[in-house]
């Protein structure tokens, strides 16, 4: 494997677990607000990062390369409205999916398919996070405003159960 892309990530696993923590601190926020819906939805959010880690740490086991692992920084946003975690989260998500298209084109200039291959699964990913940190916005732009649809809102993300990305290495 090329030592660039090894590289890029070995930094990735770190910043998928950084991921992980931010999540978990946009459901401490929500707990305290008696949201426990808004923080079922980011502890998933949360495992679904560490599954992230966890495929790129097996892959690069899985093809001879050594993983460091290095300090996992302390999510640094501080949050006041019900509005702020979402739009962090969007944002944070857009930045995820720059990092992954900066590891999948060093792959491709490396001629590096397996990994290219690889990346796939998590570009598209990264469009359904995109995609559901957004519609996040959308419903409590519409919604929060209102106790009762809050409250719906809230039962809704109650329902989200995690499962296991399926990706094969």
């Amino acid at each position: 494997m090329d030592q660039k892309v090894s590289a890029l990530l070995n930094e990735q696993i770190n910043k998928e677990l950084y991921s992980a923590y931010l999540y978990l601190d946009m459901a401490n926020f929500y707990d305290a607000k008696g949201l426990d819906g808004f923080a079922n939805w980011y502890e998933i959010q949360a495992k679904e990062e560490q599954d992230h880690a966890m495929l790129m740490y097996r892959y690069l086991h899985n093809n001879g390369e050594n993983v460091t692992l290095e300090a996992i920084a302390k999510p640094d946003k501080e949050f006041e409205t019900l509005m702020d975690p979402l739009t962090a989260a969007y944002a944070h998500e857009q930045y995820v999916t720059s990092l992954i298209n900066a590891i999948y084109a060093a792959a491709q200039e490396a001629h590096d398919y397996r990994t290219v291959q690889f990346l796939d699964w998590f570009v598209k990913e990264q469009g359904e996070e995109e995609k559901n940190s957004s519609d996040m916005i959308t419903k409590m732009e519409l919604f929060g405003s209102d106790a009762k649809a809050l409250y719906m809102l809230n039962s809704e993300l109650a329902g989200r159960v995690y499962s296991a990305p399926s990706l094969q290495l």
